[in-house]
């Protein structure tokens, strides 16, 4: 294997030095020895031989242009024709060519272009670098004779080109070929005169030395207005010759080198320009900015800042340190900071600080500081950015994430998190405290009669009138729609009562004036002790829950305190377990819906289906005779129609099996404003068309409002629906009514026609309902059909639909779009 060519490379600084050998080394292969300084590069020279000398020129005592001198003399190891490359860092061409020409110096680059010599040595592996070649010259002379002689006195410094006649001399004659013409004017054919101007008109540049025997002032005159740089008379002496055609070399390398340094200075004065121009732009932008951009010293002293800065500090905004702006608590934390990034322990800092503005206001702001290092300076560059608006806003969510909106009190979240912590203090430090827990009375009634504008007017006067009296330990929250929790600190049972009793007794004195009306209001009040027995704060609030719904039972406007024994807690625990829970399931979509089937009596099609809501509570099914009562005594049943509404209408949306559904509506809704507007929503959300839709009432229910009840089936017959009496017959007095309760259908009560095939007394009566409802013209539908001999009975006695478990049980949408499909195939 052919050992590899080994390379002197004289570098002064290291990282340059270290990336040219690196170069070298990895993308050519060369034996790379790497000096610091001329002193290293001569004891290298002196005892080893290099194929290639690559020098820059501040090298040390000797310069590079002189150890390339040194290495001509041939008195160091490496022969004196072994190729030497210069870098530099200031870069003219011509210069550069004549000065390397001079120095025995075979190339000349550029010190930043150095990723170039790879290439350069390439070609020298190849062909061995030999740049040293003399000037050219075209020596353009008829007699051969003189052309001989001058050919003998140039030859040692130039090299020559002959042209006998003027023609062959255009025809030789190429732009940036050679540095000097020597011209005959004289010449056969085409005169000199002639050649000079067609070498002029080709490279106006060109160095041209006329010849002529004619030496008067006229002609010298004339060719050198042609352009010609010099002239010589003939004949001529060696040394005359020499001298003027060294002149005329001169002559070019300056014209070029002008020309060049023409070029570099107008670059220049373009590069300042644009700098400038750049320099400004940035400074228009710093000052501009909102954000304030600075530099400091290794002292914390302010060396520069925009225009920012001073809008903040003022026009003294430089004579102070950073620290006479920080607010006091954050003085310590920047001076730590500092020492941290002087010492180089870490290089950037970024934290929310607190300044002082001139006018002694305080601001926050996000500090950004990175380290700066360079010239044997260590410095900071800093940047200011207000941060007053986002604080703002994370104070204004802080405030709202705790407070309630419409009255400005504590919330549900903050009353949470203050009882686990009183319940905490009492059961750690043998702490007694009290939870106030009030409903005002009757607030539905105006709520919905009235509009909720004004309810919500009513419940801002209720909490500034609960506020009133607070001590500064009391913590008063609005924790629902119209209840209120307050937290009474280090306060015994009995003193809690007593407080209970006054806001009791102010609420009821006061007078609510909202617009033009004036409104009464009670509430009642449910009492615990926060005494450490409970294992759970909520057990405190669920004792106050059963204490509230106590008082309200025993007729309202009432304080009651919760005990152990009370008669009611049984009952009302178990409703409000039940309200708690279907809270629950709507928020957690365990409300469930299951179809079953009504069909048409005289030919067995399904006619529409009921929906029958069920609770999915604990991978069970939770039917409605298990929570509905205790939903209506917690007055929560509202809630369970709006959300079997609102899933009916979205699964009659999603399933186009559900072609036709009843939908069963509690007593409380006809009272409930809410509830037309929100079918009304729902319907148009989810594109169902209102004739699809059959709502249920039970004939209790219908006669509990007679006048409500009409309304609400005219609003929803207006709407497109149908309505339906469910359980007819169970009351009497509904036969002199039916004839004012515009319904579509009456359900005949189940407890009449389940033994209808037995009991004569039941025959008789769904006879009777069925052929009142032909006669008003309405449909029929009998439930609990348990058998066909019932189904049997219904088709003589002309019951338009039935339903019961012997036609089908209820079933969830799977299984019902399976039942639609064997029933139809």
């Amino acid at each position: 294997m052919a050992q590899p060519l080994s390379l002197l490379l004289v570098v002064a600084e290291e990282q340059i030095r270290g990336s040219v050998a690196q170069l070298l080394r990895s993308q050519i292969g060369w034996a790379v020895t790497a000096v610091a300084n001329s002193t290293e590069a001569i004891v290298q020279l002196k005892s080893k031989a290099f194929e290639l000398v690559i020098s820059e020129i501040e090298i040390g005592n000797i310069d590079g242009w002189r150890l390339a001198r040194l290495l001509r003399s041939n008195v160091l190891q490496s022969a004196a024709s072994t190729p030497f490359i210069l870098l530099s860092s200031t870069y003219c061409e011509r210069i550069t060519e004549t000065t390397a020409r001079a120095y025995g110096i075979d190339l000349v680059l550029p010190l930043d272009q150095y990723q170039k010599l790879p290439e350069y040595l390439q070609q020298y592996a190849e062909h061995p670098i030999n740049q040293q070649k003399k000037p050219e010259i075209l020596l353009v002379e008829d007699d051969p004779d003189i052309a001989e002689l001058a050919r003998r006195i140039l030859q040692p410094f130039y090299k020559i080109t002959l042209a006998s006649t003027g023609f062959e001399a255009v025809e030789l004659y190429k732009p940036d070929t050679f540095t000097l013409v020597l011209l005959d004017v004289m010449l056969p054919g085409m005169t000199g005169q002639q050649v000079l101007r067609h070498i002029m008109e080709i490279q106006q540049s060109q160095s041209v030395v006329v010849m002529t025997a004619h030496a008067g002032v006229e002609l010298a005159e004339e060719m050198l207005l042609q352009g010609a740089a010099d002239f010589i008379s003939k004949p001529f002496r060696a040394d005359q010759l020499r001298k003027v055609m060294e002149v005329a070399a001169q002559r070019e390398d300056f014209m070029v080198s002008n020309q060049q340094f023409g070029h570099k200075v107008q670059a220049l004065a373009s590069s300042e320009s644009r700098y400038k121009a750049l320099s400004m732009t940035h400074q228009r932008v710093l000052d501009h900015v909102s954000t304030v951009v600075m530099e400091l010293d290794n002292r914390g002293q302010i060396q520069f800042a925009n225009k920012a800065w001073s809008r903040f500090a003022g026009a003294a905004g430089l004579n102070f340190p950073m620290s006479h702006y920080l607010a006091e608590q954050d003085k310590l934390l920047w001076q730590q900071q500092l020492n941290f990034l002087f010492s180089g322990r870490k290089s950037h800092w970024r934290h929310e600080l607190q300044l002082f503005d001139y006018q002694g206001e305080l601001h926050w702001v996000i500090a950004d500081l990175t380290l700066l290092s360079g010239e044997g300076k260590a410095g900071l560059t800093v940047t200011l950015e207000n941060i007053d608006e986002r604080k703002k806003a994370e104070q204004e969510l802080k405030h709202l994430a705790l407070h309630d909106t419409l009255t400005g009190l504590y919330n549900r979240y903050f009353f949470d998190q203050e009882l686990n912590r009183l319940a905490a203090s009492a059961r750690n430090n043998q702490e007694q405290h009290a939870l106030l827990y009030l409903d005002l009375d009757h607030f539905k009634v105006i709520n919905d009669s009235q509009g909720h504008s004004q309810g919500d007017a009513i419940l801002r006067e209720v909490a500034s009138l609960l506020s009133a009296g607070l001590g500064k330990d009391d913590v008063l929250c609005r924790v629902g729609g119209d209840e209120f929790a307050l937290l009474l600190t280090h306060c015994e049972l009995s003193s809690a009562e007593q407080r209970a009793q006054r806001l009791c007794a102010s609420l009821q004195q006061g007078h609510y004036r909202i617009a033009d009306r004036v409104y009464k209001i009670s509430c009642s009040i449910g009492l615990s002790k926060i005494d450490g027995s409970a294992s759970e704060a909520q057990q405190y609030l669920q004792q106050a829950d059963i204490a509230l719904y106590v008082a309200k039972r025993k007729g309202r406007n009432l304080v009651h305190c919760y005990t152990d024994d009370d008669q009611d807690s049984g009952e009302l625990q178990l409703s409000l377990q039940w309200s708690h829970q279907l809270q629950e399931a709507i928020v957690n979509d365990q409300i469930t819906l299951h179809f079953q089937p009504i069909v048409k009596v005289s030919n067995g099609e399904v006619g529409y289906f009921e929906a029958l809501v069920r609770l999915q509570l604990e991978d069970r099914l939770v039917y409605p005779g298990e929570f509905i009562p205790a939903l209506e005594r917690a007055e929560d049943i509202n809630l369970l129609d709006h959300q079997v509404i609102s899933k009916a209408i979205a699964m009659m949306h999603q399933h186009s099996e559900l072609h036709k559904v009843a939908i069963n509506l509690s007593a409380q809704a006809f009272s409930d404003a809410r509830l037309l507007p929100l079918i009304k929503q729902k319907l148009e959300q989810y594109q169902v068309d209102a004739t699809r839709i059959i709502f249920e009432l039970t004939e209790s229910a219908s006669l509990s409002n007679i006048q409500a009840t009409r309304l609400m089936i005219e609003s929803l017959t207006q709407l497109g629906c149908e309505f339906s009496i469910d359980d007819f017959g169970t009351g009497f007095s509904t036969f002199s009514y039916l004839k004012q309760l515009p319904a579509h259908s009456i359900k005949i009560d189940g407890s009449f026609v389940r033994e209808m095939d037995v009991d004569q007394i039941d025959y008789a009566l769904v006879k009777s309902i069925a052929e009142i409802a032909r006669v008003l013209n309405r449909k029929s539908v009998a439930e609990f059909v348990e058998n066909e001999r019932i189904l049997d009975l219904l088709k003589e006695l002309g019951v338009d639909y039935a339903q019961g478990y012997h036609i089908s049980k209820p079933m969830d949408i799977d299984n019902l779009k399976k039942y639609i499909l064997e029933t139809t195939t």
